[in-house]
């Protein structure tokens, strides 16, 4: 009696186990992904609807001296990404900050990096796995591909300049204004200039490191004047 009542209690121990480890895996794949739209979608629809209101200038031209870093306001959107790579459908809101709260509704831009489209770096982090999977096909990007930013004003098309670089967590130099490894000054990336950093998790189920993607500003035009050709080629 005894040995029967351990292992049916064993047993029962075993179910309920492996019923947390399920309901844990669909959240994962699956819950986050679905809370992750809708708060990506949320914050998309306010840019535009801000963007709808605001009266459409072109943009002023670029002073000769770098600017400080725009003071975007934490954990707001200000700008949306998208990468003609993984498709049509792919568009994320960049908002201020890499907490976790922030990450969880979009990309996150490191505070104290350049502002979208001025010298410096213009850094930003994304999930590479789980909250909708911004990032999970970083790994696919070639020289040469376009990454289109808008802040309602203006498109900024940047275009990488190298396949990922795989880095530790502690590598903060692959977002300072001159990215400093050797393989950012291999790239082209040796001097001033108007840079793109994207940062996110590796393995891609994993965090002990990090890959990077290095672009250059490529183009930047009004939004009076339509959809850049990036979208396009």
């Amino acid at each position: 009696m005894r040995v029967r009542l351990l292992v049916r209690t064993f047993s029962e121990l075993c179910i309920t186990a492996g019923t947390m480890i399920v309901l844990f895996v669909v959240y994962v794949l699956f819950w986050t992904g679905i809370e992750a739209e809708g708060a990506t979608d949320g914050q998309i629809d306010r840019l535009r609807e801000s963007w709808a209101e605001a009266p459409v200038a072109r943009p002023a031209p670029r002073p000769t001296r770098p600017p400080a870093p725009t003071a975007y306001e934490p954990g707001k959107p200000f700008a949306v990404m998208y990468i003609p790579r993984f498709g049509k459908a792919w568009d994320w809101p960049v908002l201020e900050g890499t907490g976790p709260g922030v990450l969880k509704k979009g990309l996150g831009h490191y505070a104290g990096t350049a502002a979208l489209g001025e010298q410096g770096n213009f850094a930003v982090a994304g999930h590479r796995r789980t909250y909708g999977d911004p990032f999970k096909d970083v790994p696919r990007l070639r020289a040469g591909d376009a990454v289109v930013l808008t802040d309602g004003t203006t498109w900024f098309t940047y275009r990488i300049v190298r396949t990922p670089y795989r880095t530790l967590p502690t590598d903060v130099g692959v977002i300072a204004p001159v990215p400093d490894p050797a393989e950012a000054g291999a790239a082209g990336l040796d001097g001033p200039g108007r840079y793109l950093t994207l940062t996110t998790c590796e393995p891609e189920w994993g965090s002990s490191h990090r890959l990077v993607v290095w672009a250059h500003l490529d183009t930047t035009q009004p939004v009076t004047d339509g959809k850049p050709r990036a979208f396009h080629s």
